[in-house]
């Protein structure tokens, strides 16, 4: 007998990381579903983020810098090509990047 999933859509999931941050549970929400490789994995990803809107080092030299491999970063790169103005002008100060 198949039934719907609780959860089910990308907002969904974003409401629950939200609610999780307003009842102070955030750190033990995200710890419970994701693995350390996946926390690493955002961690880096994040680092990604930053190194690419300082826009001080080429591909090449992030990924040395974060020992993860160039197909990584040109997909981090992609992302944030898609997003507009407005949008990287929020993610910069998400980041506290000047």
């Amino acid at each position: 007998m198949a039934t719907q999933t609780e959860y089910h859509e990308w907002q969904q999931i974003l409401d629950l990381i939200k609610s999780s941050t307003k009842a102070n549970q955030h750190e033990m929400l995200l710890t419970m579903l994701l693995t350390a490789d996946e926390r690493e994995a955002l961690i880096a990803r994040v680092n990604i983020c930053c190194e690419l809107l300082k826009g001080e080092l080429s591909q090449r030299q992030i990924s040395n810098k974060l020992g993860v491999g160039v197909a990584t970063i040109t997909r981090g790169s992609n992302e944030l090509k898609s997003k507009s103005a407005t949008e990287r002008a929020q993610i910069l100060s998400l980041l506290n990047i000047k």
